[in-house]
């Protein structure tokens, strides 16, 4: 006989007797299990386990045994906030999906389930050639001004990660040489100094020596919106290079950044494949000096 048939869910729900817990409790979680129907033993088990500590929770409070006033989402947090403190993390998000998941089978209204949410995901980088022939474009404009304006669209995208809403608000005079390397003093709300990459130097400095105090996109109005469009559309003439876009310029610099610093090996060794973690470790650790960040990510000496 399978283990996983309804006589051996059956079986595996009447024998679930945890120690500390009432008659009455188990024998509310048994039935509120049992009505939910789980597919096989070790589900019942986990499904049992959820139960009774929710049940046993509600008879400390003075709450009413009931799965209609015990599965709604507001007597699972509170449970979850004074019941659970013993419980790791990872315990407590179970609990809360396994209390959330009877309260769904035995809901006769049941709650919609979340719409699922398309993720954003980052934009595929730039290759070594595509960029090598936006700044061919950009060296064959017909003024100067337009040559080291769109030089600077390019270096300023792949070579420092500085994206659009940031770049008309930067002169020339905030792109220096500093600690062997070239440094791009971004101003506005995200205010940092940020390296440039080695490769970008030289038309980067030109550009930044032709602007000068001036912006090093042109225009008098930094809060013109179409600053960069012309540049833009000027650099998007030649047919057998993709279409130039501000989120794949600063994924190539992103891209250039991770393997200098190593990240994939990093990652790999760790057995890690999401950093939402690695911004936690990272915040308790020493800010670099700047002349670690420019040796690191573009430094001549």
């Amino acid at each position: 006989m399978s283990r996983s048939t309804p006589a051996a869910i059956a079986r595996t729900i009447a024998s679930y007797r945890p120690r500390g817990v009432s008659d009455e409790t188990l024998t509310f979680a048994r039935a509120l299990v049992a009505r939910a129907e789980p597919g096989t033993p070790e589900r019942a088990k986990a499904l049992l386990f959820a139960a009774s500590r929710l049940a046993s929770f509600a008879e400390a409070v003075g709450l009413c045994l009931s799965p209609e006033e015990l599965l709604c989402e507001a007597v699972i947090e509170r449970f979850l906030l004074q019941g659970t403190a013993a419980l790791s993390p990872a315990s407590r998000r179970t609990l809360r999906s396994n209390l959330r998941a009877l309260g769904r089978a035995l809901g006769s209204h049941p709650q919609p389930l979340p719409v699922p949410l398309g993720r954003e995901r980052a934009k595929a980088p730039y290759s070594e050639a595509e960029i090598e022939g936006f700044l061919r474009l950009a060296a064959c404009q017909p003024t100067e001004a337009r040559r080291m304006r769109c030089s600077a669209v390019v270096c300023l995208g792949a070579g420092a990660g500085i994206v659009q809403g940031e770049l008309r608000l930067l002169r020339g005079s905030d792109v220096v040489e500093r600690c062997g390397g070239v440094v791009v003093a971004v101003p506005g709300k995200r205010a940092r100094a940020v390296p440039v990459l080695r490769r970008h130097h030289g038309p980067l400095l030109a550009a930044a020596a032709f602007a000068g105090r001036s912006f090093i996109a042109g225009g008098e109005d930094p809060a013109r919106r179409n600053i960069t469009d012309a540049l833009v559309s000027a650099l998007c003439s030649d047919p057998s290079l993709p279409r130039l876009e501000g989120g794949r310029l600063r994924s190539t610099w992103l891209s250039a950044c991770a393997r200098a610093i190593g990240r994939q090996a990093f990652m790999a060794a760790a057995g890690v494949v999401c950093s939402q973690r690695l911004g936690d470790i990272v915040a308790t650790l020493p800010l670099p000096e700047m002349t670690e960040m420019v040796a690191l990510l573009g430094g001549s000496r």
